[in-house]
């Protein structure tokens, strides 16, 4: 999921006037170039076999500065373009327009681990057949990114960079009404219930310093949408200084498989949570049965951070455990409080079930569904199944 990207920046085109000529889909075919949704189609495909078979692959972008357009009224500039990518890649690679008319697309397959100097030696090639084939005026205008999927090493607060991901765009512009009512709906409700709960907050703070020693409020590092980490908050449930190697190590367990571990040495097949945390006090553990721990979450909410409903943000040390396809629940959406998986399994249902319910979410999302999942919260929180 994560990219590197290593760009050549050419020089620059403020003297350089562009011709207004379209280039039409059917001529950019005819010079080999698939168009936009065909090659978006590619890129998805690419990924989702990446994701089963672990083998990288490379997205080359190459970026006209205003336009890919013909120079002076003829095609010559786009025909010795295309010409200069065919002599510097493969016939297994496949070309189309990333963006029509403005960014060309190249995805290299079966490229090995594709590391840095398989990406260098890849970017040098098709560099130095594009000065072969176009003058510096014509290079001026051009601008080369390339980019790997996935890149484990690469620190998750880069994955806002979402050049693998076109067709995520096009889904978040299709439905920016719905965002932006989503959002409203976030700030709203969460600026009322912070206003009306103000009793519990206070009653809650009360019952966590009269019992034992520490700040009221848990605040701990987390991985929201595309990577971007935050402050994450709730009610301490916890001794003070509790050593999270436990939690660490169950979360290591669970996600590689052994779903059975529950931190006791028990067998206790599809909780995704440590069932007798020995970290947790008294007050926590009614907390956490409640899920009043959750409620400062509502101001992540209104500082946009999080969102009512969506995943639940994982810790980075959780996030390093993902496999490729567990990371698309940072990526798709914003992490919310509640989400389908707390209303139809909550800690019952195995890691991977609960990447899958993420999914489904947000291949559906609606805002009607928030308010579905929304409604039926306040009911999965007081059967209190699957909550430690």
């Amino acid at each position: 999921m994560s990219t590197r990207t290593i760009r050549l920046l050419t020089d620059d085109l403020s003297a350089l006037e562009l011709a207004n000529e379209p280039v039409s889909a059917a001529g950019a075919c005819g010079y080999g170039l698939a168009d936009e949704a065909s090659f978006t189609r590619q890129i998805v495909l690419e990924r989702k076999r990446t994701e089963r078979s672990a083998r990288p692959f490379l997205l080359m972008l190459i970026e006209g500065r205003g336009s890919l357009r013909p120079v002076n009224g003829t095609r010559e500039f786009l025909k010795r373009l295309v010409v200069a990518l065919k002599d510097s890649t493969r016939e297994t690679d496949a070309a189309g327009w990333y963006e029509a008319e403005r960014t060309i697309g190249v995805i290299f397959t079966e490229v090995g681990d594709a590391d840095e100097s398989v990406m260098a030696t890849i970017l040098a090639k098709v560099a130095n057949g594009l000065r072969s084939q176009l003058t510096a005026e014509q290079m001026a205008r051009l601008e080369i990114s390339l980019h790997r999927y996935p890149d484990a090493d690469q620190p998750p607060q880069r994955l806002d960079q979402l050049a693998l991901y076109p067709d995520l765009q096009s889904r978040n512009a299709q439905k920016r009404v719905g965002h932006f009512l989503k959002r409203t709906l976030d700030c709203l409700a969460s600026a009322l219930l912070l206003l009306l709960l103000s009793p519990v907050f206070l009653a809650v703070a009360l019952a966590i310093k009269l019992t034992s020693k520490g700040p009221v409020l848990f605040k701990q590092k987390r991985i929201g949408q595309y990577g971007i980490p935050f402050m994450f908050l709730k009610f301490r449930s916890m001794y003070d200084n509790s050593d999270p190697r436990i939690h660490r190590e169950y979360v290591s367990q669970l996600i590689s498989g052994s779903k059975g571990a529950n931190g006791q040495g028990k067998q206790d097949p599809g909780v995704y949570k440590i069932t007798a945390d020995p970290r947790v006090t008294a007050v926590g553990r009614f907390l956490r049965k409640s899920s009043l721990d959750e409620l400062p979450q509502l101001w992540n909410v209104l500082r946009g951070e999080m969102s009512l409903v969506g995943p639940r943000p994982p810790i980075p040390y959780e996030f390093e455990r993902y496999d490729t396809w567990h990371r698309r629940r940072v990526v798709e959406a914003k992490p919310g409080i509640t989400g389908l998986w707390q209303v139809t399994g909550r800690s019952r249902t195995s890691f991977d079930d609960m990447v899958r319910l993420d999914l489904k979410y947000v291949i559906h999302w609606s805002i009607w569904l928030d308010l579905k999942i929304l409604f039926q919260t306040p009911g999965a929180v007081l059967s209190g199944d699957g909550a430690y």
